[in-house]
């Protein structure tokens, strides 16, 4: 039968994400005739300006660089770029003459909420042009990750907050802007690498131990993206040939999706492997808080579905990068839902509950993914499993409400950190 899907005609998209002189140099592997490369370089933002680096290649090869600065910080970089970068990537899909476009994005940024907005965010006010998403112009064609050998493990399990590094004290000594909220440089580098359709690595010197256990960490995080390794000053070649065709390309996964998506390595290497811990009993919120400390130490990231006593109906999700995490609200639990919402919960998460379900407990489970690298995989399981519900808890159900709940709308550790408000990432885990 004869073929008849309209083709694609959206302009297509590569995001480049990383360090910024490497994303600097993957990007520029990119410059051919009739692609425009577009960078918001942020090293400026602590005194209201974010500059804008335009990058267009002709026909016949010749480069033309024009840079804008965007001064007038309304209120946060994110809602900038929002309000600069989509409606600029509708506009330029608009020019015959643009075969492929490529965001270079700011270290400081993470990917997976670029492409999230891309995908999502509508933007609105265009003259000539409908309300719309810059998803009906572009499609993402790849997000290609940057990674270097010698520092990305250091940065993915530390605690350092980015705007400790990137946004450093203004002329008097504080903070211009509070412009990454409290966004750790663990949480952009874990989502860089989690992010990416293919990995480059840049081979900085690194010896071949921490070589092979830097791979087996990323192996497992981004288990379908391919590993270019390169040598210092070397230039990668044609990278989006090795982009397979089980690409997400920019997809964001909810809550809901399935935790070893990909088919990561189960088996331990170079001291790396992931720990599934899974039950039907719930968390004692007490015990659980205590536990979580056993995923900020010689873990590289956490992430998975937790069911709390004292939230009998509520989905929480937790994540974790390096020596931040935070756990905040994704739902409800299916068997927690009326009649008309379990009908508009998407297909596949029915069809996935309904393979497990539990005639007490309907969906409400524990669900966790826990990346460990010098951690010892035996103590993290054995300091979850001591945080569930006793036997004798279990027989007293009327008496779950009345215990003390360290998780209510929101919570994040290290406990001290002071934020109201679940973040943007939040709300895309948010349940469907």
């Amino acid at each position: 039968m004869e073929n008849l899907e309209a083709p694609d005609r959206r302009t297509p998209l590569v995001v480049v994400c990383g360090p910024e002189d490497l994303g600097a140099a993957v990007s520029a592997t990119f410059q051919e005739p009739g692609t425009i490369v577009l960078h918001h370089d942020l090293s400026d933002a602590t005194v209201g300006v974010v500059r804008r680096r335009t990058v267009r290649v002709d026909d016949d090869a010749t480069p033309t660089t024009r840079v804008v600065d965007l001064a007038g910080l309304g209120c946060c970089v994110s809602c900038l770029l929002r309000e600069d970068l989509l409606p600029l990537l509708r506009s330029v899909s608009a020019d015959s003459s643009v075969r492929r476009i490529v965001v270079r994005v700011d270290p400081s940024l993470e990917v997976e909420a670029i492409c999230w907005a891309i995908e999502n965010t509508v933007v609105t006010g265009m003259v000539g042009r409908v309300d719309a998403t810059a998803s009906r112009d572009v499609r993402i064609e790849a997000v290609v990750g940057c990674v270097d050998g010698a520092t990305w493990l250091s940065d993915a399990t530390g605690d350092e907050l980015v705007g400790e590094r990137a946004f450093p004290p203004g002329p008097d000594g504080g903070q211009v802007v509070d412009l990454l909220d409290d966004r750790t440089v663990a949480q952009v580098a874990v989502g860089t690498v989690r992010g990416s359709d293919l990995l480059v690595v840049a081979d900085t010197g690194v010896d071949r131990w921490d070589a092979a256990r830097l791979d087996a960490v990323l192996a497992r995080l981004a288990p379908r993206a391919p590993r270019v390794w390169i040598l210092p000053g070397e230039r990668p070649r044609d990278l989006l040939a090795r982009v397979p065709a089980t690409a997400r390309r920019g997809l964001v996964d909810d809550a809901h999706a399935p935790l070893l998506d990909g088919q990561p390595p189960l088996s331990a290497e170079c001291g790396v492997t992931l720990v599934e811990f899974t039950d039907r009993r719930p968390f004692h919120p007490g015990r659980l808080h205590d536990a979580i400390d056993v995923l900020l130490d010689g873990v590289v990231a956490t992430r998975g579905r937790l069911w709390v006593a004292t939230q009998p109906d509520a989905v929480l999700w937790l994540e974790s990068a390096g020596g931040g995490l935070r756990v905040a609200s994704a739902g409800s639990w299916l068997a927690a839902m009326a009649p008309d919402d379990y009908e508009e919960a998407p297909t596949a998460r029915r069809a996935l509950a309904a393979l497990a379900w539990d005639e007490e407990y309907g969906d409400r489970a524990q669900s966790l993914v826990v990346l460990v690298h010098e951690a010892d995989p035996e103590h993290v399981y054995a300091a979850l499993s001591d945080a569930l519900l006793t036997p004798d808890e279990l027989e007293t159900p009327e008496l779950w409400a009345e215990w003390a709940d360290p998780f209510g709308q929101y919570h994040e550790d290290p406990c001290e950190t002071d934020s109201s408000a679940v973040g943007a990432d939040d709300d895309r885990r948010a349940a469907q």
